[in-house]
Parts: C-alpha cells; sequence; structure tokens
C-alpha cells in the first residue's frame, strides 16, 4: 500500500502539471485567441469578440480561470463548441471509440504476436529463423504506418476491387464488418509494434538465459520450456512491460494519421477538424483527454512492475 501511495502522489503531481500545460495552450498563443479562432469571419466584431471572451472565460483573471476550468473539468465538464455550442465531452464521445477499438486491436495484435516471436527468436538465436525474423523486425521499424496502409490499400483495390476497406462500421451493428474494417489499419500500426517489441524481448531473453538461476534450473533437469517461460520470461517482461505502457500512448498519435488514411471518424479526424476550425477549446479537450490517458497508462505500468518483480517495489520503497 505504501508503494501504491507513492506512486498515487507521484500521479497527481504530473496530472497536476498536465493540466497547467494544458491551460496555457490558449493563453500563450501570440495575440488575440479570440481573433484568432475566428480567423477570416466576415462577422467578426468587437461585440463578437467579446461575447465568445466572455463564453470562454477569457475576460477573467488567470487564476480565477484556471480554478474555474480545473473545476469543470473534476465534474466532467470540459468546456463546449465554438461552433456547434455543444459540450466538448459529447464530441468526445462520439469520435472515441473507433480510435480506442483501433488502439486496442492494434496493440494486442503488435504485443501479442512478440511474445512468442520474441522468445523463439532468444531460442534459436543465430540460426535462419531467428536471422530473418530481425532483418523482418528492421524492415518493420522502418516503414511508416501510413505509407503501409496507403500500399495495403492500393494492393487490395487492384486485387479484389469490391472488398471494402475503407470507413468504418460500429461492431454492435456488425462484429464481423467491423473487424473487418479495423483489420487493415490496426496491422498498420501493430507493425512498428511488433518489430520494436520482438527485437526488445529476444535481447531480454538473452540476458535473462546467461544469468545464474537459468543455469541453476537447467543443471537440476528442469524442462527447457519452463526454463523459457517461467524463470527467464518472467524477467525479461519487465523491459516489455515498460515500452508495452510507452508505445500504448504513442499508439494515440500514430492512430491520428492512420485513421485519416482508412476514414476512420475517430479522435483523428475530431482534431484534425478542430485544429483546421480554429476550434480551441475542443482542441484544448481533446489534448486534455489524450495526455492524462497516457499518464494513467504509464501509472498502470508502474502498478505492474511491482507484480512482476516485487524487487522493484522494494527498491522504489527504499
Amino acid at each position: 500500500m505504501s508503494y501504491i501511495r507513492e506512486r498515487a502522489l507521484d500521479l497527481v503531481i504530473v496530472l497536476f502539471g498536465v493540466s497547467i500545460i494544458t491551460f496555457m495552450m490558449i493563453r500563450l498563443i501570440p495575440g488575440d485567441a479570440v481573433a484568432i479562432m475566428l480567423g477570416a469571419n466576415t462577422e467578426v466584431t468587437p461585440e463578437r469578440v467579446a461575447e465568445i471572451r466572455a463564453r470562454l472565460g477569457l475576460d477573467q483573471p488567470l487564476l480565477s480561470q484556471y480554478l474555474t476550468w480545473v473545476s469543470g473539468v473534476l465534474t466532467g465538464n470540459l468546456g463546449e463548441s465554438i461552433w456547434t455550442r455543444r459540450p466538448v465531452t459529447q464530441e468526445i464521445a462520439a469520435h472515441v471509440w473507433p480510435t480506442l477499438q483501433l488502439g486496442i486491436l492494434a496493440l494486442a495484435m503488435g504485443a501479442g504476436l512478440a511474445l512468442p516471436l520474441g522468445v523463439t527468436m532468444a531460442r534459436l538465436r543465430g540460426q535462419g529463423f531467428d536471422i530473418g525474423l530481425r532483418i523482418g523486425s528492421v524492415v518493420g521499424l522502418t516503414i511508416p504506418s501510413f505509407w503501409l496502409g496507403i500500399m495495403m490499400i492500393l494492393l487490395l483495390t487492384s486485387f479484389a476491387p469490391g472488398l471494402q476497406v475503407l470507413g468504418y462500421v460500429p461492431f454492435f451493428e456488425d462484429p464481423l464488418g467491423n473487424l473487418a474494417r479495423l483489420a487493415l489499419p490496426a496491422f498498420a500500426l501493430a507493425l512498428p509494434i511488433l518489430a520494436h517489441l520482438s527485437r526488445l524481448l529476444r535481447s531480454a531473453m538473452l540476458d535473462a538465459l546467461q544469468q545464474d538461476y537459468v543455469r541453476t534450473a537447467r543443471a537440476k533437469g528442469v524442462p527447457e520450456s519452463q526454463v523459457l517461460f517461467v524463470h527467464a520470461l518472467r524477467n525479461a517482461l519487465i523491459p516489455f512491460v515498460t515500452s508495452v505502457g510507452i508505445m500504448t500512448g504513442y499508439l494515440l498519435g500514430g492512430a491520428i494519421v492512420v485513421e485519416q488514411v482508412f476514414a476512420i471518424p475517430g479522435l483523428g479526424r475530431l482534431i484534425l477538424g478542430a485544429i483546421s476550425e480554429r476550434n480551441y477549446p475542443l482542441v484544448q479537450a481533446t489534448i486534455l483527454v489524450v495526455t492524462v490517458s497516457f499518464v494513467l497508462i504509464n501509472f498502470a505500468v508502474d502498478m505492474l512492475y511491482a507484480v512482476i518483480d516485487p524487487r522493484i517495489r522494494e527498491a522504489r520503497r527504499g
């Protein structure tokens, strides 16, 4: 419990810093933020600017603005869109599920395949299978996800013109159609993850297999499968879990571009549309949601550290 309290305190401090940075985004824009939002709109008048400033609370002292904004965030009120007048929570909720589903599918695909491949590469070190997968992983790391997505679309439409690969179908309307539409973008996102995690796990497994406890287990006649998956893999999972947590956050950035390639109406389309429309309250809210999600994922990874290896918990407590 003391370890959890320590990490939770760190989480609160980080979230406080995130809130300040996110809050200051609009306030640090050179010039008048409201005038920039309105752009070249012919209806821009001093009265219109004053009305929007009052609606956004920009006419209040900075500290009052921050306290009002934070209190709204804590109660689930992230403001409203300038143009639609809808709460931004509704805008985000309408677009978050495709992105969330795409990210989960890509992470499951990449991390799930990396585990057996990484262990097998370490087990067959120096053999043809290991060399081939290492070359393939280098290729996977260098191919941009958006380019891979475009190439897959071109190939599939050339060989199967009637196949639908673009757009999004809600899962509960057509589960098979949903998975079919998300398979290609999920693979495009998962390939760099698979390449990175399999190489990382291979290195960690090779290091673990050189340790004394592995040699002792083999000397006692422990089956090789148990040596690999119980003794070595448990310790090799620590850097693996770290990278999974970090890459989960960065998946959101890659998903923004891949969603555009495959015409998926997720957070990527929402963020890009908000930027082009200068809808800064919506931009601010979506960035806050994405950033907080990244921080919470890393907090969950910290908790997993202690589960996988209690020595980390004891070291940090000390």
